[in-house]
């Protein structure tokens, strides 16, 4: 199968969890450790991006991360084409370093 910009996916998980008690801290702190081994990158502060080459592969990262979701918290899964992730517009400011590059893409023939 030929790559296609519209075929491959980028899976954005956006979240806000709670971190009043020490329960609280390490169900965040396990939900992101948890996007890492995932194959997710922190894009920016509870923000996590991953790239998947279809849209099968990102039906099993979305399974994924509902099955490791904490109790308490909002959590958000956006799914993107790879032609609608480059028009994305990133801006740093002066002190800010940019994010690692995305992960090179691999075709086989």
């Amino acid at each position: 199968m030929e790559l296609n910009a519209y075929r491959i996916m980028w899976l954005f998980v956006f979240f806000d969890l709670p971190t009043d008690t020490a329960r609280d801290r390490k169900n965040a702190s396990n939900f992101r450790k948890n996007l890492i081994k995932d194959g997710f990158s922190m894009m920016q502060y509870s923000v996590y991006i991953r790239h998947c080459a279809s849209s099968e592969s990102a039906d099993v990262h979305e399974k994924r991360v509902a099955n490791f979701v904490p109790p308490k918290g909002k959590i958000t899964i956006l799914r993107v084409t790879d032609k609608q992730f480059e028009r994305m517009i990133n801006i740093w400011g002066d002190d800010d370093e940019p994010p690692a590059p995305p992960p090179v893409q691999l075709e086989l023939f």
